[in-house]
């Protein structure tokens, strides 16, 4: 074998050592980010998971509103992503505790029974207003002494939040999306499925809560969404006693 030819076998090899390192690395990092992804959500591979949404209209069949099929595609896109498997189930048939299965909840209490039994449960500190009559008030958030008004089509809020309840490391977690109307709960969904890494990091396995503002969707639909903050603090504290309205809340 001459030199030349002994060079050239030689970076062939070096190449494909290269090549093989560079996919293990691939490999290990895509791995570690699909793991992290898994825990956030508590959804390894083969789990199962409820989508728990409300009845359009109070009918007696399964019609959910359009935008509230976004938002369960959106979650449906991440538990495909964590090699998990979805049952979508009314409200009024979810009788069971959490713990043993991720459950997604999407809607208002107003509509969601379901919701408005985590919400009582778990987050004392935030009312609804769901009074039917028309009024300043309808639909807003009363977080402690804080009160969040609906202006549809330009300032509508939405609650997000991951709920543990101080359970075993291994339990699954509930993720609730309840806003004032159906384009924030898609608003919320988009918010997680972009945003989980980062959130991730700060909360790690904890419960948070979240309130959002979707801005002008009639203009933007559910694509311009700011964060208010974080009001876990409030939202699980005992319900304040009910404060006179002193107008619409401006986010900073």
């Amino acid at each position: 074998m001459t030199e030349d030819v002994r060079n050239i076998a030689l970076g062939v090899v070096a190449v494909a050592i290269g090549a093989l390192i560079g996919w293990f690395a691939r490999t290990y990092l895509w791995n570690s980010k699909l793991r992290r992804k898994q825990a956030f959500f508590g959804l390894p591979d083969n789990s199962e998971s409820l989508l728990v949404v409300n009845r359009d209209g109070g009918g007696p069949d399964l019609s959910v509103k359009r935008h509230d099929v976004f938002a369960l595609l959106e979650l449906s896109a991440i538990i495909k992503d964590c090699g998990a498997h979805a049952q979508v189930i009314a409200h009024d048939m979810a009788r069971q505790g959490f713990g043993e299965r991720t459950e997604f909840c999407v809607g208002g209490p107003a509509s969601n029974r379901r919701m408005a039994a985590h919400m009582h449960s778990l987050l004392p500190g935030i009312r609804v207003n769901a009074d039917p009559e028309p009024g300043p008030d309808r639909g807003a958030f009363q977080i402690g002494s804080e009160r969040y008004r609906l202006e549809p089509g330009k300032s509508e809020y939405v609650i997000v939040a991951r709920l543990t309840a101080g359970q075993e490391q291994d339990a699954r977690p509930v993720f609730l999306f309840c806003g004032q109307l159906p384009v924030t709960n898609q608003a919320a969904t988009r918010y997680l499925a972009r945003n989980h890494e980062r959130l991730a990091r700060k909360h790690g396995g904890n419960t948070f809560v979240l309130l959002l503002k979707v801005v002008n969707s009639q203009a933007y639909g559910p694509d311009v969404v700011e964060l208010v903050g974080d009001v876990t603090r409030a939202a699980q504290a005992p319900a304040p006693a009910p404060v006179a309205s002193r107008g619409a809340h401006r986010a900073k």
